[in-house]
């Protein structure tokens, strides 16, 4: 399977100052989430897969195309959803889509198709021939990813694709990234600074960090792999207690006064612990649960890389 974006010892200059370095990895997720904090470099990355920065050392392939040597027909293969609008607001929805589609190498009258198609795709086909201007900001970002998936790219780039969207809005958006992961044979490339939204869509997650790479992460095998820790707090025959769970395939380490932490497996709920505890005779007087987060994933990644300062 061809990966979907490889980058080889990329490096980026602008302006004299070094923005990327010594990029290196390879991505196979069919959808990547774009993680880092603010001037992390996730915006010079996205550019320099457009063509819009030109490496300075190193390359990068993206769907087997090397971005110095194919880049014209790797546009044609790219659908971009920008997070800051970029609409000719006098222009009827499905013109400015139209448009958008022709630019990406179609002939008019099948951008014209897909325009409409688009529209319907994502929910505003009533709202196409309305001039972009009048439309609402859940609206707008609807009509940013019509113009991004009109042409049928390969690889599509969402860039804040939520920012901005009330709680029904972000929803229906997020089920319609889903959606084209499912359904389509796009790949997706999504930058966010929400972290809920990279983990509800993505499989893959590369995190940068002052201009490098702090962690690439495959999030199918970290929910395969991540085990439900209790830490407790607990009165009378504690020794008895952890090897009873233990009976049970879980895993315990005891503390002073009682305190307790033990990885259940998927096997074993939490009802469970409260039977073999009350068999014992022995009070749990405190507990918390809790799974291994992407949040978590981000904060270590930020920690081995030098520390988490900034916003994401």
């Amino acid at each position: 399977m061809t990966p979907t974006i490889e980058l080889d010892g990329l490096d980026v200059q602008l302006g004299g100052r070094a923005i990327l370095q010594s990029l290196t990895g390879v991505l196979t997720g069919r959808a990547i989430g774009l993680l880092g904090p603010n001037g992390a470099g996730k915006s010079t990355l996205i550019n320099t897969l457009l063509g819009f920065h030109t490496p300075s050392k190193g390359t990068m392939r993206v769907l087997g195309l090397d971005i110095r040597r194919d880049s014209k027909p790797l546009r044609a293969l790219v659908g971009y959803m920008p997070e800051t609008d970029a609409f000719i607001s006098k222009m009827t929805g499905v013109r400015f889509v139209r448009y958008m589609a022709e630019l990406s190498g179609l002939p008019p009258e099948q951008a014209m198709e897909r325009a409409h198609e688009a529209f319907v795709y994502v929910g505003l086909g009533e709202a196409r021939y309305r001039a972009v201007g009048t439309y609402s900001l859940g609206m707008k970002q609807l009509a940013k990813l019509a113009q991004a998936v009109a042409h049928g790219p390969k690889l599509l780039i969402l860039d804040e694709p939520t920012n901005g969207l009330d709680p029904p809005a972000r929803k229906r958006f997020i089920e319609l990234i889903n959606e084209i992961r499912e359904a389509t044979d796009m790949c997706l490339l999504l930058s966010s600074h929400l972290l809920r939204d990279v983990e509800e869509t993505c499989d893959q997650v590369l995190i940068l960090r002052d201009g490098r790479i702090a962690s690439i992460c495959n999030l199918a095998e970290e929910r395969s792999a991540n085990r439900k820790f209790l830490e407790m707090e607990t009165f009378g025959a504690e020794p008895a207690f952890a090897s009873a769970l233990e009976t049970l395939g879980c895993e315990c380490a005891l503390f002073d006064n009682g305190r307790m932490k033990v990885v259940l497996p998927d096997s074993v709920e939490i009802r469970d612990v409260y039977r073999v505890a009350a068999e014992r005779g022995v009070q749990i007087r405190r507990m918390n649960h809790r799974r291994d987060s992407l949040q978590d994933i981000f904060l270590n990644a930020m920690e081995r890389s030098g520390g988490a300062n900034g916003r994401i």
